[in-house]
Parts: C-alpha cells; sequence; structure tokens
C-alpha cells in the first residue's frame, strides 16, 4: 500500500477508510449500471431500495433505484483511477466533514475502461470517506462510545490530504470568487462610504 503523508501524532492521522462506488437507476437502466460497477471493481454491487412514493418519478416504495459497493481493501489505487478520470481536479463545495463526493460523467474516462456496448455510455458517484484513530468506537454496536469532535476530519484537513498526497488541484465556487474579490477591492478604498458604493455596484453587476 502507498504510504501516505500526514500528521505524526497516530491519534490524528487521517485516513482513507473506503470508497463507495455508486449508480442510480430503475429496472434496466440500474441493471446496466450494476454491471458498470462489477466490471470496475470485480464485486458485486448491493441494490438500494426506495422508502418513499414518488408519483412524478414513477417511483414507489420497495422499488430498486440504485446501486452501491464499498471499497475498504487497498483504496488507494481505486482512488487514483477515479480521480484520473476527473483530471484530479474538485471543487471545495463538494467536500464535507469526513468525506467528500464526485461524480464521473463517462465510466471511459477512468484508466483501463474501454466501450461496453450492453452497458452504454453512463457516469457513477464517488464517495471517498476518511478516518482517524479511534472513530469504530463511535460506531460499534456493543460498548458505544462517544467519538469527540476534534476526532472529526475537517473541509480544510481533507484539502490539505488531497494536495499533498495525491496533488489534487481545487476550484473556488464562484460566489466565494466574487466575494474574496469584493474584499480584496475594498481593502484598498480610503473610507467606508466609498467601499460600501462600489461593493454596492459590484453587486448590481453581478446579478444583473
Amino acid at each position: 500500500m502507498t504510504e501516505l503523508k500526514s500528521s505524526t501524532n497516530k491519534m490524528r492521522e487521517v485516513k482513507v477508510e473506503k470508497i463507495v462506488l455508486s449508480v442510480g437507476g430503475t429496472a434496466e437502466q440500474l441493471e446496466k449500471g450494476v454491471k458498470l460497477l462489477k466490471l470496475i471493481t470485480g464485486k458485486t454491487p448491493a441494490k438500494m431500495k426506495s422508502h418513499k412514493r414518488i408519483p412524478a418519478f414513477g417511483v414507489r416504495p420497495n422499488l430498486e433505484v440504485g446501486a452501491v459497493v464499498t471499497i475498504r481493501e487497498e483504496p488507494i489505487e481505486m482512488l487514483k483511477r477515479m480521480l484520473t478520470a476527473i483530471e484530479n481536479r474538485l471543487r471545495t463545495k463538494q467536500i464535507s466533514t469526513n468525506n467528500f463526493s464526485f461524480g464521473i460523467k463517462e465510466y471511459i474516462e477512468i484508466p483501463g475502461m474501454d466501450y461496453q456496448r450492453d452497458i452504454g455510455i453512463r457516469g457513477l458517484d464517488v464517495t471517498v470517506v476518511f478516518k482517524r484513530a479511534g472513530r469504530r468506537v463511535g460506531q460499534k454496536k456493543a460498548k458505544k462510545g462517544k467519538v469527540p469532535a476534534r476526532q472529526k476530519i475537517s473541509r480544510d484537513e481533507i484539502i490539505k490530504f488531497m494536495k499533498d498526497n495525491f496533488q489534487t488541484e481545487f476550484r473556488w465556487n464562484q460566489i466565494k470568487d466574487f466575494h474574496s474579490f469584493v474584499k480584496s477591492e475594498m481593502e484598498d478604498l480610503p473610507n467606508d462610504s466609498i467601499r460600501l458604493e462600489k461593493n454596492n455596484k459590484a453587486v448590481e453587476e453581478q446579478t444583473s
């Protein structure tokens, strides 16, 4: 297994716990998705059933609406393949506490994958889950304990981990970029009234 850079404190060390690949669909489309997941991982996916009724989409309780497969052994190599499919670029809004997710539009973008006529062109979703030592204390059924907040892995920690170990590029969402631009422009203005006037003008131009 590839050695990854992380904290020198073993209890604070960030690790990739698992990678979850999933597809959505019903009937024939679901079966194609199941074939795709099995082709990528060599594992048999588990099908997911709906618990709700959504008439507009023809969804009823117990209808199979998706499939999922989890990679726990040697997840790093699988993660590298999935990142290659998206050119190793992520958006910060795709990251949350302990995990991040992204979509792959076409499976043929994954290294080693060729077009399959019986599957056609379709994509899949990828979720990467991180952990620290002691997390299982909060997951086990017997003698379950409380995991302190400091054991959770923040968004910034995940970004740093991915940059250090995978050289992943991150793109900020447009709204945050815009506000950062406005803030930098305002810092150069001489007084509050001019700052307010220029800020309002910038907002009007952005929303017009």
